[in-house]
């Protein structure tokens, strides 16, 4: 079954070279809330985003996480989703891992929506036989008719959100990674892209949600994690998390 094991970790994100001023105010902008903290030699900065988290989700977990932007949210799904490594601390995950946040990650912009379906699925650890099979389903769940022939660079930012939606929600996750704003387009395609999504999250044993919506968060998830600053301010049942975490901005 799946599980989710984090042992007091946290994780530094070093700029490598911090000493232009613009390149500061990125890495300020970038990590707001976070804890900027300066390096050994002129101009070298490093944030501290996660700072001693512990955390055990067991199979049936929904977590969500809530906090202002630039408290560590999103990279607890990273880090879970193996694309940051802890600088600090231990980790366990065990149970294959799907993301749905950068969901256009490995699309070829040459290539045309049938290919990048088999590109995508490939990348989510579909055998290339598999992903032609399901190829047809998710060209139809798409809506984009003739388009699939035509290059993706060809596509609007609407049309490509859909492509990727659709390979992305095809697999059956044990750990779903959800960071809010999927973005999928038109009201009817928003219609069904909710239903599927609500199977997809159904289906998997550990979901693990960041957003900022308070009503998405209840609606599928029944714990909460308030993150602040890079620690863990709140954690437990959704509703009282939500209302700690809202009292604290009023």
């Amino acid at each position: 079954m799946a599980s989710i094991h984090l042992d007091n970790i946290s994780v530094d994100i070093l700029v490598f070279d911090a000493s232009s001023r613009s390149l500061k105010n990125r890495v300020l902008e970038a990590a707001t809330g976070g804890q900027i903290r300066p390096r050994e030699g002129n101009g070298k900065l490093s944030v501290r985003a996660i700072d001693g988290l512990t955390l055990d989700l067991p199979h049936g977990s929904r977590l969500g996480l809530v906090g202002h932007n630039g408290a560590g949210k999103s990279t607890i799904l990273r880090v879970i989703a193996g694309i940051y490594e802890p600088t600090g601390g231990s980790m366990r995950v065990e149970g294959d891992v799907a993301a749905m946040f950068d969901i256009g990650f490995g699309m070829d912009l040459d290539a045309s929506g049938w290919e990048n379906i088999i590109l995508r699925g490939m990348l989510l650890g579909y055998t290339r036989k598999e992903i032609e099979a399901r190829s047809e389903e998710i060209g139809a769940l798409t809506g984009l008719g003739d388009f699939l022939d035509m290059p993706m660079r060809t596509y609007s930012a609407g049309m490509s959100t859909r492509l990727a939606f659709a390979v992305s929600t095809s697999i059956t996750p044990e750990i779903l990674l959800v960071d809010e704003g999927i973005g999928a387009g038109d009201a009817a395609f928003l219609e069904q892209a909710r239903q599927r999504l609500n199977r997809f999250i159904g289906d998997a044993g550990i979901l693990v949600m960041a957003s900022h919506s308070e009503d998405l968060i209840k609606e599928w998830c029944d714990t909460g994690l308030w993150m602040e600053h890079g620690k863990m301010r709140g954690y437990g049942p959704i509703d009282e998390v939500l209302e700690a975490y809202t009292r604290s901005r009023d």
